[in-house]
């Protein structure tokens, strides 16, 4: 069921295409699915590619007298502040507790610093074009996906060899990151560092992640293949990338570059899926306690993504540490704890976050465990210690009943030994029938604040849309509300006026209203491209003219800036119309305004 109201305020539709040719950047291939026109291809400098993909690729060590240190970046240009690289540094480990011998991957998540300039912003921006929104660049964040390897060591002093490979990037795609991972550390931590220049060289001919592209990427003698999702992509179904008669040099192909095991990761706790979504939806304050950053990271990635394909727009930390930079922010007594989803390790944080509203206890995730009795919701007050039983400890009541079908439904599957995978589709179609039943009353009437097309007058500027007014939309719940799809009852109206507080309503409003001011834009620049301009300067005066040549010249650098979704040949036409008024000026003035200097 896709999300409705979308042809409604006109979203963009046109796809990207190729920017390179094949074999252009050999032996890594991109394989478009989507029609579109062909565009120059843009990464021009050395390392743009890489770029693309990851911020850097960092080493982080164990010495005995400064503890965690940075050991090495690659590429060695690369820049993190001092701030960065402590925030890396206790990240990149886990606590002493959790005992993780052997080889560990989780990942994280911490803020950029302020006041950096994006060299590549501009470059950057334009792979978020057709990315979903919950897939976009983090404009404020960084990822960090870490390997740790700790082994027992004689010839060291400490007795253990601990390291960490870790990616930095801006992408959410945590799987594909985790998989690329699997291939290079292992070979890192045999041939050390002449192996990572050679991995972050061969990134560096990598295609760029575009939106709706079935990419071929070499890395270290081994060949992924991968799908990157687009926001035209049917919600809810996995463009599955496999294997061809052609792929004969691929060994790794990925079905998702995003996707965590949402059954796994929700199992100790299912009976409370459905009050855990309300809870990421409304944006409240939950902790993850978990024995390991693999478990924390997984299960904040799970719930952040419960409510997808909206956007979670507060803060989240797959993996918090004591040392982390806004430890004290988040965890002050005395303001209400902030809208964010911490996963923790340390029982330290036990004791700490104690007067947090909600706090979810995941048990190891390798032992089945007596999941069937975690039935109740816990009172918080018998949660001590990180050592208490798996569970939700909580005081919140939901708006919506329990949906029964749904347990049942997953107990069977437990039951008869459901294959993973089939358990993860169940529950992933799950949350996201229960989001868009939850979004399409929104999604219409948003489409509603809309202005007719009639009402748009090329010669003035494009009309406004209408406020949002909470009294009006939920009148019209009544008849359009989610009854319509759902088979849940309960008090709609109450999770509806909580969500419209929320960050998740703002950003989800904010962009929304961003698309449809630029569907106006764009409508009023089709409706001038379609009058006859020769005949409307027949009446102005010179001054009149030219100022019209700056004012078309503004619409059509902005038009391109903005990536506005106008028809084919829109912007062309544009051009077209302001060279034929410019020819009707006197020569001087020509000179003028055709330099391409004029703004």
């Amino acid at each position: 069921m896709a999300l409705q109201g979308q042809e409604e305020i006109g979203q963009q539709t046109e796809e990207p295409a190729d920017r390179q040719q094949e074999g252009s950047i050999s032996p890594a291939e991109q394989l478009p699915d989507g029609p579109g026109e062909e565009e120059a291809d843009p990464l021009l400098l050395p390392w743009d590619r890489f770029s693309a993909w990851l911020h850097c690729i960092c080493v982080v060590g164990f010495d005995l007298e400064l503890g965690q240190a940075v050991e090495v970046i690659y590429p060695h240009h690369s820049k993190l502040t001092d701030k960065e690289k402590t925030s890396i540094c206790y990240l990149s480990f886990p606590d002493s507790n959790s005992g993780c011998l052997g080889d560990t991957q989780f990942c994280f998540r911490f803020r950029q610093a302020t006041g950096r300039r994006m060299s590549l912003r501009c470059f950057l921006d334009q792979f978020d074009r057709d990315a979903p929104v919950y897939l976009k660049r983090d404009p404020g964040h960084y990822y960090g996906y870490v390997y740790f390897r700790q082994v027992r060591d004689k010839s060291l002093k400490r007795g253990y060899f601990q390291k960490s490979l870790v990616l930095i990037s801006k992408l959410p795609y945590v799987t594909f990151f985790h998989s690329l991972l699997q291939l290079m550390a292992p070979e890192y931590f045999e041939k050390q560092e002449p192996c990572l220049e050679a991995a972050c060289n061969d990134i560096d001919r990598w295609p760029a992640p575009f939106p709706g592209r079935t990419l071929i990427l070499p890395i270290m003698g081994v060949v992924m293949k991968v799908r990157i999702p687009a926001c035209y992509d049917k919600p809810g179904t996995t463009q599955l990338v496999q294997a061809t008669q052609s792929d004969t040099q691929v060994s790794v192909v990925l079905p998702s570059v995003y996707e965590v095991e949402v059954f796994r990761c929700f199992c100790p706790v299912y009976f409370h899926i459905q009050m855990l979504w309300e809870l990421v939806l409304l944006g409240e304050a939950l902790v993850v306690m978990a024995p390991s950053p693999a478990e924390s990271s997984e299960t904040v990635l799970a719930l952040v993504s419960c409510i997808s394909p909206l956007r979670y727009c507060s803060d989240f930390r797959p993996y918090f540490t004591i040392h982390d930079s806004e430890f004290k922010e988040y965890t002050t007594r005395t303001q209400a704890p902030p809208s964010v989803i911490l996963g923790v390790t340390n029982p330290f944080f036990a004791k700490t976050l104690q007067h947090w509203p909600h706090i979810i206890r995941i048990g190891d995730m390798k032992q089945s465990g007596d999941i069937t009795k975690q039935v109740k919701v816990k009172k918080l007050k018998n949660l001590k210690t990180l050592d208490s039983k798996p569970g939700v400890y909580s005081a919140y009541k939901p708006f919506l009943n329990r949906d029964e079908e749904i347990i049942r439904q997953l107990q069977k599957g437990i039951q008869q030994k459901r294959p993973p995978a089939a358990q993860n589709a169940i529950l992933r179609r799950y949350f996201l029938e229960l989001t868009q039943s939850f979004i399409i009353p929104l999604e219409r009437y948003v489409a509603s604040l809309m202005p007719l097309q009639k009402s748009i007058s090329p010669w003035k500027s494009p009309p406004q849309l209408r406020p949002f007014s909470q009294e009006e939309f939920m009148k019209t719940l009544e008849k359009a509300g989610p009854q319509l799809t759902s088979r849940l009852k309960g008090d709609w109206i109450g999770l509806y006026r909580q969500f419209l507080k929320s960050s998740n309503f703002d950003g989800w409003f904010r962009t929304r209203r961003k698309d449809m001011t630029q569907k106006l834009e764009a409508l009023h620049l089709e409706a001038l491209c379609d009058e006859d301009l020769q005949i409307r300067i027949q009446k102005h005066t010179e001054v009149e003219t030219v100022d019209l040549v700056l004012k078309l010249k503004d619409k059509l650098t902005q038009a391109k800036q903005d990536q506005l979704p106008v028809k084919a040949g829109t912007l062309t036409k544009l051009q077209d119309h302001i060279e034929a008024v410019i020819l009707t000026l006197p020569e001087d003035l020509q000179g003028i305004l055709q330099k391409p200097g004029t703004p």
